[in-house]
């Protein structure tokens, strides 16, 4: 096999015929020998990412639940066919904890072995090689404890992480850091306006609240889809108010917003569900903004459901990755103990 030059996106890792970036491949090159600007990762845990999580475990329900056993296979079988963890279905992957075991002597990425890091790029775009079978983990959950490698490339990114915070704690903030660096920068273009968040239980959700008001929101609103989520959400304190609504509804949706004053200014959709563009634009006053962070979103759907409404609002895609990002998520955390309670609840 011919052995590519490095480059620092990790074309060099790409098996396929056509040329693609690691994360469009079909299958990406894992081999331990690194290549100048690369770094190996020992793998401790995976976090999958939650749409990916929970279209494997829909798959695989059974009448007494889901079976674990079998979403476990399913994940190892992608990860040893693809050289990655890509769920075919839904196109995502998730993140991933471990320490650093060597680091090519021109990597620009300022690790050195030994550091406790968390990977803030996809694992769909990175090679893994799970080396234990995942004997530890049940299936069950979205946090993964593993044995392996992986190898981040000259353009990845990765942070150390903190002492203070339980590594799986971590791991679940850096997950979806990208969500309150992007909600935090969108406010602040406003003067004081209502943020509305679509998931405003959920991790990227509850982040996402607290950088709105931590950016001058006026009001912030929190959407949850039961009665459940509704007290866990205002028992934290994270939402200035707290409303029911089936995001997939977009009637619903608008009227659920609409009910608490006026219309969001700038919305917020944090869901693993297909189907809540609709109600999202329309929960949306003119001239304000939609911020997609969902893997479950239909872009075209979105693009065509706003032209198709005469909805004069921006939409922007949350692509995970801000300056400073996770530095911010995690200080939000510490912050704000509604915040950490719904995390810790999660874990």
């Amino acid at each position: 096999m011919t052995v590519r030059a490095s480059d620092p996106t990790g074309l060099h890792r790409v098996l396929d015929d056509r040329v693609v970036l690691p994360q469009a491949a079909e299958r990406l090159d894992t081999r331990k020998q690194l290549w100048p600007d690369e770094v190996r990762i020992r793998v401790e845990r995976l976090n999958l990412d939650a749409a990916s999580f929970r279209q494997l475990e829909r798959k695989h329900r059974t009448d007494d639940g889901h079976d674990g056993e079998a979403v476990r296979r399913e994940v190892l079988d992608i990860v040893s066919t693809r050289g990655k963890m890509q769920n075919p279905e839904t196109g995502s992957g998730g993140m991933l904890v471990g320490t650093v075991e060597e680091v090519g002597p021109d990597s620009p990425l300022g690790l050195k072995v030994g550091d406790h890091v968390a990977t803030l790029v996809s694992l769909t775009l990175t090679p893994l090689v799970i080396e234990d079978g995942l004997e530890r983990w049940d299936g069950r959950s979205e946090q993964v404890p593993a044995d392996g490698y992986a190898v981040l490339f000259g353009r990845s990114i990765a942070a150390v992480i903190p002492d203070d915070l339980d590594p799986a704690l971590s791991l679940a903030v850096m997950d979806v850091c990208g969500a309150p660096a992007l909600t935090r920068r969108v406010v602040a273009e406003y003067v004081q306006p209502v943020v509305a968040v679509i998931g405003g239980a959920g991790k990227s959700g509850s982040l996402s609240l607290a950088a709105a008001r931590d950016a001058g929101a006026q009001r912030t609103v929190g959407i949850v889809p039961t009665e459940e989520e509704r007290k866990l959400l205002e028992d934290s304190g994270v939402a200035d108010q707290v409303v029911v609504a089936d995001a997939r509804d977009p009637i619903a949706l608008r009227d659920a917003v609409a009910a608490t004053g006026d219309l969001a200014d700038v919305t917020v959709v944090c869901v693993d569900v297909p189907g809540c563009e609709g109600g999202a634009i329309l929960a949306t006053a003119d001239s304000g903004t939609v911020i997609f962070f969902s893997m479950a979103t239909s872009f075209s759907a979105a693009a065509l459901g706003a032209e198709g409404l005469a909805a004069d609002v921006r939409m922007l895609v949350g692509n995970g990755y801000a300056p400073g990002h996770a530095a911010y998520a995690l200080e939000l955390l510490r912050a704000d103990a509604g915040v950490r309670g719904l995390f810790e609840r999660r874990l």
